[in-house]
C-alpha cells in the first residue's frame, strides 16, 4: 500500500495493516469533521479556479490560494491529532514499530 493509500483510508476511518501487524478496526473520532473540511476545500479550490479563468486580479487569486492553502494544513492537523490519538496508540500498544516510521515519515512529507 503506498502513502497515498494508506493517508486515504486513515481519513476514512478504514481498518488497513501498518506494516506487518494486523488491521486495526478503530474509527476516528473526526472522520466527519475532515471530510467537511476536504469538501469545502475543494469547493474553495474551484472557486479560485474560475477567478482565473475570469480573469480576476492576481493578487486576489494568490490571496485565496492562500487561504486554501491554510485550510489544507489544517486539515491534516486534524488528521494527524487524531492519527496519533489512536492509530499510534494501538501501534505503541501493539509494538508497531513501523508505524512510528511511517508517522515519520508522512510528518516530513506534510511538512515540505
Amino acid at each position: 500500500m503506498d502513502q497515498h493509500e494508506h493517508e486515504r483510508l486513515h481519513a476514512a476511518g478504514i481498518p488497513h495493516e501498518h506494516g506487518t501487524q494486523q488491521a486495526h478496526g478503530h474509527t476516528h473520532t473526526n472522520t466527519k469533521a475532515v471530510i467537511n473540511r476536504l469538501s469545502r476545500a475543494i469547493g474553495h479550490l474551484e472557486s479560485v479556479k474560475k477567478m482565473v479563468e475570469d480573469g480576476r486580479d492576481c493578487s486576489e487569486v494568490l490571496i485565496q490560494l492562500a487561504a486554501v492553502r491554510a485550510a489544507l494544513t489544517n486539515t491534516g492537523k486534524v488528521i494527524l491529532k487524531d492519527h496519533i490519538e489512536h492509530c499510534i496508540v494501538d501501534a505503541v500498544e501493539q509494538g508497531d514499530e513501523q508505524a512510528i516510521r511511517d508517522l515519520e515519515r508522512a510528518i516530513d512529507q506534510f511538512m515540505k
